[in-house]
């Protein structure tokens, strides 16, 4: 199979590079985050803002959150320059659900972000993601498509599929090639839903609902269910805008850190906030660099948000944060 197109850093306008956008196109973008229960996310989403801040975006981060997060959260992020937008839970079909009822919910309100239609371009992010050079840029991609950095098939959590039970992976197809002759056509190329670029639309919210109540859920929730909804329109962009960690072992030749944007702390043991160095790959020196270095914004106060008259406007709550294991945590299992 021949290697996929992707587009390349060199066709988007940089920020960095000069590149300024009209004044009045600011409001109609907006990164985007999502937030459930009362577990310490909340503090990968402050991470989060800061980081945003720290390399000076020229746009708001958005909280969707669900009704079951706390006031006190919900006042932290609003302190760190939050926009929250409340949103009702997302059910699949009862009578098709054979996972955990929980993990659906929480995954599948994702797409009450298609509702967003005040803004006319988002960038989605987990709340286990860094941001650690300007990202701006990807607002000026095409219209029409939406944008996403391919996932690996490498770990474990893969096991079900065939990518991963013959060890054919789209980060590196040319080493084990998948057989057409026994398994047909090569699957579609697929993207981690951890970070990706869209355009909020009433048509397609509408859309994406009723479609899920005819879809069986699968073991990846909303990554699968986006995955099929958008084939067609998906646009791979560089793995610099959601570096997977599983990336550092599992196809090293592929990453370059001095060039990565974006930091998904997606792999088992690697949240900061709850980092041991336990797990396995967790005391690899690249892993420890980069909990550090989220740790560094995250404890920065000069990255706290300033109002307008200057004044840094830290939520007493915030406190909080930083008293380890004072928060209950609802966990759903990762696709990466």
């Amino acid at each position: 199979m021949a290697p996929p197109e992707v587009v390349h850093q060199g066709s988007v306008k940089s920020a960095a590079a000069g590149f300024t956008r009209p004044a009045s196109s600011v409001p109609s973008c907006a990164y985007v985050t999502f937030l459930a229960g009362n577990g310490d996310y909340v503090k990968g989403v402050v991470g989060l803002a800061k980081g945003l801040r720290k390399v000076k975006s020229a746009y708001p981060l958005v909280v969707a959150v669900l009704p079951d997060v706390p006031e006190e959260h919900r006042r932290i992020l609003v302190s760190q320059g939050c926009i929250i937008r409340e949103i009702e839970p997302v059910y699949p079909p009862q009578n098709q659900t054979v996972f955990a009822m929980a993990y659906y919910v929480i995954n599948y309100s994702k797409l009450r972000i298609w509702e967003f239609v005040e803004y006319k371009k988002m960038i989605y992010l987990d709340g286990d993601i860094q941001v650690y050079e300007n990202i701006d840029e990807l607002f000026d991609l095409r219209d029409g498509n939406l944008y996403a950095v391919m996932d690996c098939f490498c770990e474990y959590t893969w096991g079900h599929t065939p990518q991963h039970k013959i060890g054919y992976c789209q980060q590196c197809p040319d080493k084990v090639k998948w057989p057409i002759h026994e398994l047909g056509q090569p699957p579609s190329l697929y993207f981690n839903a951890g970070m990706f670029v869209f355009e909020p639309t009433i048509q397609t919210y509408h859309h994406l609902l009723s479609t899920l109540q005819v879809t069986t859920p699968t073991p990846f929730a909303e990554q699968d269910f986006l995955n099929e909804y958008f084939r067609d329109i998906y646009k791979p962009i560089p793995l610099d805008y959601n570096l997977v960690l599983a990336m550092l072992w599992r196809h090293p030749q592929n990453v370059d850190l001095d060039q990565v944007k974006v930091v998904h702390y997606c792999a088992t043991g690697s949240k900061p906030w709850r980092y041991t160095g336990k797990e396995e790959n967790m005391q690899r020196e690249d892993i420890k660099n980069l909990v550090q270095k989220w740790w560094d914004i995250y404890n920065d106060s000069s990255l706290d948000y300033k109002n307008q008259d200057g004044a840094v406007d830290v939520d007493p709550f915030v406190v909080a944060l930083s008293e380890a294991g004072q928060l209950n945590c609802v966990t759903a299992p990762s696709a990466a």
